[in-house]
């Protein structure tokens, strides 16, 4: 079946998304792939597709809809252009938690509604901003989310943030991947065995694993994207999904 190009209501309007859906007879487990901070774009098409092709009804949204039209980013010069930089930091700073919590179960709701969908949890995965976001909707979806992927996530797990995904550890019920990357300052070896000790604590079965790769190492248009490492992270991510939501 071609990519769909479908609008997700949600209680502040409509998220444009690209709906991706596999060959053959369904229904297949559902997923929200998050993008990263440069939002959907081609990449996220093609990666939503890939996925598809593993056997999952496969959502990618648009976290930027409030904003209305946007121009998209170009991610190879976005953090060294300021007014950029300044511009897709304002559209992340939208994302407030409520917000963020309202548009997790508005995209549940919709992929329930697809007759492609399978019936039981969905898994969510997500890059960088969208690592956050995954994480985030685990928490405040509780059992709804089975399966739950951040790849070179950022702020997971931050002290004094009280939106951080880690204070949320109590409400998950997903088994949860997370692949971070050396020498990133987004997500660091304190948040990551911050994350970990709230994981365990809430009894969440949790796998934290860091890549000999940059931040940004599996989105093919960032300036950092490194194969080897991408393509291991499509090996986790078959695994958890593979585990979790069959």
């Amino acid at each position: 079946m071609p990519d769909l190009d479908v609008d997700v209501p949600t209680p502040d309007g409509s998220a444009a998304s690209s709906l991706h859906v596999p060959e053959g007879d369904g229904p297949w487990p559902a997923v929200i792939m998050y993008p990263d901070a440069g939002g959907t774009r081609e990449v996220f098409r093609e990666m939503g597709a890939r996925l598809a092709r593993d056997g999952y009804v496969v959502l990618v949204p648009d976290i930027y809809y409030r904003a209305g039209g946007y121009e998209p980013f170009q991610m190879a010069t976005v953090f060294t252009d300021p007014d950029e930089r300044q511009r897709l930091g304002a559209l992340a700073g939208s994302l407030t938690p409520e917000r963020v919590a309202d548009d997790a179960a508005a995209f549940v709701d919709f992929l329930d509604g697809r007759p492609e969908v399978a019936d039981g949890p969905v898994g969510t995965t997500g890059y960088c901003l969208g690592g956050r976001l995954s994480l985030t909707a685990a928490g405040v979806l509780g059992a709804r989310v089975g399966a739950a992927a951040s790849f070179h996530g950022g702020r997971l797990a931050v002290e004094g943030d009280p939106a951080s995904p880690h204070l949320l550890a109590g409400q998950v019920r997903a088994t949860v991947y997370v692949g971070g990357a050396e020498n990133d300052a987004s997500f660091d070896d304190e948040q990551a065995e911050r994350l970990g000790a709230a994981y365990r604590d809430a009894g969440v079965d949790c796998t934290i694993d860091t890549y000999a790769a940059a931040h940004g190492y599996a989105v093919p248009d960032n300036p950092t994207f490194d194969e080897a490492a991408a393509e291991r992270h499509w090996t986790a991510m078959s695994t958890l999904f593979g585990g979790a939501l069959r």
